[in-house]
Formats: structure tokens, C-alpha cells, sequence
């Protein structure tokens, strides 16, 4: 199919239609034959779309190829479908992190109440902890835990704005930072003085926590940072640029930590 505007043009049109339709990335996939990943990689721009994909999501989603394709398309928010016109659009997640700040104060609470006294977390292993809590509720759940940033840097993913919230919360006496060694080496630790407040969790939230405390919080500086850099988000982002949480659902074993099913693309 050939086509004036650029893949990423095209991602963007079909992302803005499906979210006036109240439709998440699953149910648009599942009713166009196409598997959750392959249309997320159409709504990044990293996938071609050819011809018979889009005259199937044309169909769903109620617009003429030919103004589609059009670069003085518009998205309107109010769309037809079976001659009706919708207007109350139904939100679809939010790509674009917002932090949550008291959300992230609990979140760094209940992992560090859960782990505080493990001599292996130190700051890097927190955040690593911190990192894969939110791309894994990402990936689970297609809406953001704490809504932090994560930017890549040579250790590891680090979250934005870490380090003014934790001055914050050791200045309103919730936490205490430690300066201490392990096997040798410098370690900044930090213990909590108050616990989270747990009506601020959901249970999704605290179970993926949970899971993700279970599985890494053992490992060590080094081990989870080389885990790290081998996850997909990490891997496909430039080094000091900011890491999309998009990148979450092309995750393959073993850091993929949702069950697609038997999601096949219909080629």
C-alpha cells in the first residue's frame, strides 16, 4: 500500500480512533485478527499495516480510507457508528506517564517494609524494584502504578525525580538514609520510619509488588542490573532518553509477565 504519510502518522491516527471508541489495544486486536503485540507495534509506527488490516480497522472503527489517508485528516471526536453520533469517549490508558506522587511514596514503602533489611538493597536494587513494578503493572494492566519516568542510564533504568522525593519523605520523617558498605563497596540504603498506607494500594497493585519483591528482591546489585539490561524497554531505548512504557508489551519470556493466550497475528 503505498502512502504519503509515515508509519508512525499512521500508529497515531488509529491510536486517537481507538481511544474515541472506548476500545482498549485487546478488544481492537481481537476484533481486527490481529494479536494485542502486532497492534501495538502499528500504534508505535515500528509495523507496516497493509491494506486488508486497514479496511478491517476502517470497519471497526468508522472512517473512510480515503480520508484516512489524507494528510488534512482530522480526528473528530465525534464519530459515527451504525449512524449514531458518540460523544462521550470513553478514556483509554494514558501513554505518557504521570507521576502520582503519593502513590509513589506508598509504593517505595511497602517494597522497602517488605525488603529494608536485606543488606543486598541498596539504591541500585531498588530501583530495579521500583522499574520492573511499573513496567510489569503496565504490561498487566495497561495503566501506570506510580506513573514515574524512567530514563536509561549506564547502571540501569533510573526513576525521575527519585531523588526530590526521597528528600522529601526524609524531611517529613518517613524514611532514613544510610550510608553504609557491602563486600566492600559503598552502599546508600534506606529504611522506612513509617509504614504505607495501604488504602492507597489496589489489590493488583500490592500483588505485583509483591511478585516482583518475591522474585528479584534477593538478587544482587550486579545480577539484577544485568537482568535489567537485558529487558526489552531497556534494550530499545537510547542511552539517556526516556524509556517508553509502550515497550512493555514486546517482551517475550521470561520478562513478559502477561498471558496473551493463544494471540496468533492472521497473517
Amino acid at each position: 500500500m503505498k502512502s504519503s504519510l509515515s508509519q508512525k502518522q499512521i500508529g497515531r491516527r488509529v491510536t486517537e480512533l481507538r481511544k474515541i471508541k472506548g476500545l482498549s489495544q485487546e478488544d481492537l486486536a481481537r476484533s481486527v485478527n490481529l494479536s494485542r503485540s502486532s497492534l501495538a507495534q502499528i500504534e508505535l509506527g515500528n509495523r507496516n499495516i497493509n491494506i486488508l488490516e486497514l479496511q478491517q480497522l476502517s470497519m471497526k472503527l468508522g472512517f473512510s480510507l480515503d480520508d484516512f489517508m489524507s494528510k488534512d485528516f482530522v480526528v473528530n471526536q465525534e464519530i459515527n457508528d451504525k449512524n449514531e453520533t458518540r460523544t462521550n469517549v470513553v478514556e483509554e490508558r494514558i501513554a505518557v506517564p504521570n507521576l502520582k506522587v503519593d502513590k509513589f511514596k506508598n509504593v517505595l514503602l511497602y517494597i522497602l517494609e517488605k525488603c529494608a533489611g536485606k543488606p543486598n538493597v541498596g539504591e541500585t536494587v531498588l530501583y530495579k524494584l521500583l522499574y520492573f513494578s511499573d513496567f510489569n503493572y503496565y504490561e498487566l494492566y495497561e495503566e501506570h502504578l506510580t506513573g514515574a519516568k524512567y530514563r536509561k542510564l549506564p547502571f540501569g533504568p533510573v526513576p525521575q525525580k527519585l531523588n526530590i522525593i526521597i528528600n522529601q519523605m526524609i524531611e517529613g520523617g518517613s524514611l532514613k538514609r544510610v550510608k553504609t558498605e557491602y563486600h566492600g563497596y559503598p552502599q546508600t540504603r534506606y529504611l522506612p520510619l513509617e509504614k504505607p498506607n495501604l488504602e492507597e494500594l489496589k489489590a493488583s497493585e500490592t500483588e505485583t509488588l509483591d511478585r516482583v519483591i518475591q522474585q528479584m528482591s534477593n538478587w544482587s546489585a550486579s545480577a539484577i542490573s544485568n537482568y535489567s539490561h537485558k529487558d526489552l524497554p531497556w534494550l530499545a531505548s537510547k542511552e539517556g532518553e526516556e524509556i517508553s512504557y509502550e515497550l512493555a508489551f514486546y517482551r517475550e519470556a521470561p520478562f513478559s509477565v502477561r498471558n496473551y493466550g493463544d494471540e496468533i497475528e492472521q497473517e
